[in-house]
């Protein structure tokens, strides 16, 4: 027969159970330490995926276009030694290869083949790499840029006073692979003063404090500062001078400082909501608010200067951009010149210029370009072009979607 349990005992069982029940609870509500994410590598920014995931591969422009960006990469990787290799998540396939791949694409799609011919195609002779995204399940992050067209001059004046300054004299670049292999495309920008290296000057420096007046010469004279900044971003454009002639000028260099966004400023000092933001936005509050224009525009401490290029704009790898067909991605980890295929939206607009509705799109595009605010595997920009709507286009875009790459299947 089981002894029974006195009061005074059951009384110090109980205590004995809480406890142990309140410590279990406690322990189970203690935060989880976090896991610091893996930084984004040339191996791990994108993944093979099998064929039953791949895309439709529909292309809105209906292969405008698409001719000439092709052609654009292969004189990129014909200029370059045969065995340079291009990684591809876990892959990696050598310059040949590449000019195989995309040779391959161009004689086929030349015959202009219906759609489901084309996905056949695909299917057949590519393998499909997916970008990981922002959130490792594919998510980019999709922005615009455009060709801007700035009114100027070749003498300074009333109207005009903003330079467009090309490479300053004493600014210097140091290629820090040549001290130690781990730095292998890593650069630092800077000057040369009292026997040391320093950062370069920064904006608010180069606009208020004249350092520029006899090291840096001015390619033209704009009228708006504005105009100047948004050129420096889109990092290209034409510049319509007073006596009728245009020219195209290309991002040559910046000073060396990281970019900061203005847009995420005006968005934290609660001037311009998330939903409203896009370039036209920030140009508006700018022409609403003068008295504010050096203080937003400095908060940016990056500078880009330019040359004059006759046959731009150009990508980072040095070739023609293709409007609609180049993309700026982050050259540390996507392949330069590859093949690609995004999806995400563009805006609609109506006759008087206004988005009245965005529609989900997909095409093709080549890898051409990059940009100092475009980092990591969610990010990409998608060059419009110029124009009207090419401005409208860049200056709204800020929609999700994902974004792939094609390479012919390995026959070694």
């Amino acid at each position: 027969m089981k002894e029974k349990l006195n009061p005074r005992d059951l009384y110090i069982l109980y205590i004995i159970i809480y406890a142990i029940t309140f410590a279990l609870l406690v322990s189970s509500c203690k935060p989880k330490p976090m896991v610091k994410p893996e930084p984004p590598t040339r191996e791990n920014a994108m993944e093979l995926i099998s064929s039953w995931s791949y895309p439709d591969f529909l292309d809105d422009m209906t292969y405008d276009g698409l001719e000439d960006s092709l052609l654009q990469s292969l004189s990129y990787l014909n200029k370059i030694p045969a065995d340079r290799q291009f990684i591809f998540g876990k892959d990696q396939y050598n310059a040949k290869h590449m000019i195989k791949s995309l040779q391959h694409f161009l004689d086929y799609i030349q015959t202009r083949p219906p759609r489901q011919d084309l996905k056949k195609f695909i299917q057949s002779d590519f393998r499909i790499y997916r970008s990981v995204g922002r959130n490792g399940e594919g998510e980019v992050l999709y922005t615009g840029y455009y060709e801007p067209f700035l009114k100027g001059s070749l003498v300074r004046s009333d109207r005009y006073r903003f330079p467009i300054y090309t490479r300053p004299r004493d600014l210097i670049t140091i290629d820090l692979s040549l001290f130690h292999e781990k730095f292998r495309g890593e650069k630092i920008i800077g000057r040369y003063t009292n026997q040391s290296v320093v950062p370069y000057y920064d904006r608010s420096e180069i606009e208020t404090g004249g350092v520029l007046a006899d090291k840096a010469g001015v390619l033209a004279w704009a009228e708006d500062p504005v105009d100047v900044f948004f050129l420096q971003i889109q990092g290209s454009g034409k510049v319509q001078l007073d006596n009728g002639n245009v020219f195209n000028v290309h991002y040559q260099t910046t000073n060396g400082r990281p970019y900061r966004s203005i847009g995420k400023l005006l968005i934290d000092e609660e001037k311009i909501s998330v939903a409203d933001m896009s370039m036209q936005k920030i140009r508006e509050y700018l022409n609403n608010h003068p008295e504010e224009i050096n203080t937003v525009l400095n908060y940016n401490p990056s500078y880009v200067f330019f040359i004059i290029e006759p046959n731009g704009p150009l990508g980072n790898i040095n070739v023609k951009l293709t409007p609609g067909r180049s993309i700026a991605l982050d050259r540390r980890i996507f392949p330069s010149a590859a093949l690609a295929f995004i999806e995400t939206e563009k805006p609609l607009i109506d006759d008087a210029g206004q988005i009245h509705s965005w529609q989900r799109f997909s095409r093709f595009v080549l890898n051409q370009d990059t940009g100092g605010a475009i980092k990591g595997p969610g990010r990409a920009d998608l060059f419009w072009g110029n124009g009207p709507y090419a401005e409208i286009a860049a200056g709204h875009l800020k929609h999700t979607g994902e974004l792939y790459f094609l390479v012919l299947k390995s026959t070694s």
